[in-house]
This record gives structure tokens, sequence and C-alpha cells, in this order.
């Protein structure tokens, strides 16, 4: 499994790389703050919804701490996704959110 840190995420972010960022995290944790235009599919529903991503898009997973993220990642990269684990999670994440 591919991981990045959350300061790394930030600096794909700024160099105008193209991923999407996907939430995994519940709507009450979600509607704390969420990384600006990231996709929210809690991880409950990821094996219900990953027909809604692309598979010719890269991908990085993001949870609390890194722990969900990590099983998302998991998930997806045996789906045939190109996914990466955002380590740390939101607990490391320092850029802007949205409420």
């Amino acid at each position: 499994m591919k991981n990045i840190t959350a300061e790394d995420l930030l600096q794909r972010m700024d160099s105008g790389e193209q991923f999407h960022v996907v939430d995994v995290r519940e709507n009450d944790e979600v509607a704390q703050g969420i990384i600006p235009g990231a996709i929210h599919i809690p991880l409950g529903e990821l094996q219900n919804r990953h027909s809604e991503l692309n598979r010719e898009t890269s991908y990085i997973m993001v949870c609390r701490s890194g722990g969900r993220s990590a099983m998302a990642s998991n998930i997806l990269d045996d789906l045939g996704y190109d996914v990466t684990n955002m380590t740390g999670g939101m607990l490391a994440w320092e850029g802007e959110v949205e409420l």
C-alpha cells in the first residue's frame, strides 16, 4: 500500500497535481470539517459505492487517524483503483477545511 503524509498531500495539492481525496469518516466526523473538494464515502458504504469512483483517477484516502483510510485503501486497491493512504489522518491535517 502506498502512503503519504498530510504535509506531502498539501504540497501535491499546491502543485496542481490531478487526484481526488476520499474521506471515509462518518457523517458526524465530516461535519466538523473536511478537506476542500474531498469526496465523502463512509468506510461502511465503500463496498456498495466504489462504482462512484473512476479507476482511471488517483485517490488519496483520508480518515481521522489513518486506520480506516488504510482499510479503504486495501479494499479499493484489491478492486483495481490507484489509491494512497494519508497517514495520520485529519489529526495530522494542517490545511484548510470546509464545514
